[in-house]
């Protein structure tokens, strides 16, 4: 385990993502815990989801429209009022130096203790976080956390825009193969389910949502040494002050 913020000295979070449901399946229950301790927390998608879905009589364009909704009715299940989008195109991500401004800029504007992030790195034992999206994003979102969002010669345009340097003080990264502390979230289950249920276009078709999830909770619980019974949500926290 590693040292890790305590909640009462979180005032702001922001959660960096690639998709909509993203940080559901990840953090959903973390998150609820957070803003019910009273931590302000903002959402940034880097899509729209356009590429998400099953329905080919769906546009892209709508599938994108719908992802938005859905993302902002699972954020409200667990507590979150903002929620942001940047626009890129789904399935083709990549760590430029422009995704590493957009996300430095939505720093300075929320000024976050901590951000939530994908793991940029590869998980060779659960592939399906291991999206290239999410890694770019993970690498991205870390790159602007150190060194671009804290430099104020890093990308003068922001100054230009009245945001000032921001130092985070802290990462929590989900999805990677190191995780180093885990939040037992089993009072919150019920809130995560519904903030997955609310991504119709992308669950409706799962049988057994809640034991998907529960199976992969119960076995981040165990690596934590919790009690039998007991779900938890894994991540890898890196002190960045």
């Amino acid at each position: 385990m590693t040292a890790v913020i305590d909640d009462r000295d979180i005032e702001r979070a922001l959660v960096v993502m690639a998709h909509p449901d993203d940080v559901d399946f990840g953090a959903a229950g973390t998150i609820a815990g957070w803003t019910d301790r009273g931590i302000r927390v903002t959402y940034l998608m880097v899509t729209d989801g356009d590429a998400g879905g099953f329905d080919d009589g769906i546009t892209r364009e709508r599938m994108a429209e719908l992802r938005r909704e859905e993302q902002r009715a699972a954020a409200g299940a667990v507590g979150v009022t903002d929620v942001r989008f940047l626009g890129y195109p789904d399935g083709r991500v990549e760590a430029t130096l422009e995704l590493r401004r957009d996300i430095a800029r939505v720093i300075r504007q929320v000024r976050p203790d901590r951000v939530l992030m994908p793991s940029p790195e590869r998980n060779y034992e659960r592939i399906h976080p291991s999206h290239p999206d999410h890694r770019a994003v993970g690498s991205a979102a870390l790159d602007a956390v150190y060194p671009d969002a804290r430099n104020p010669y890093a990308f003068p345009e922001l100054r230009e825009e009245g945001l000032d340097a921001w130092t985070v003080r802290e990462v929590w990264l989900t999805g990677g193969p190191a995780n180093n502390h885990y939040v037992d979230v089993t009072e919150a289950f019920p809130r995560k389910v519904a903030a997955l249920r609310a991504h119709a276009s992308q669950v409706a078709h799962m049988d057994d949502l809640e034991g998907m999830l529960r199976g992969w909770l119960v076995f981040n619980a165990r690596a934590a040494g919790l009690s039998e019974g007991r779900l938890a949500e894994g991540f890898q926290v890196v002190a960045t002050a």
